[in-house]
């Protein structure tokens, strides 16, 4: 895993190059589009792949758990 961290900038502007979304990234990705408030936020392996997994208050009192595929950024259903 540290190994595909550590690409060289040559590659920066190359399709190569991976997009991981950061724990704190997902966070804000989920506050603008929900306007839900934060309540917890951890990463954990799920069937062999990186999720975060973020615990919500949505606007109407519920608690909820959106799940957040590391290297695609999507919200997993």
């Amino acid at each position: 895993m540290l190994s595909l961290c550590l690409i060289p900038s040559a590659f920066a502007n190359s399709a190569f190059l991976l997009s991981i979304l950061s724990l704190d990234e997902a966070t804000k990705k989920i506050i603008k589009e929900s306007k839900s408030k934060i309540l917890d936020a951890t990463t954990e392996v799920v069937n062999g792949n990186n999720v975060h997994i973020i615990k919500v208050l949505t606007a109407d009192g519920r608690v909820q758990y959106i799940k957040v595929d590391v290297d695609s950024g999507k919200i997993i259903r």
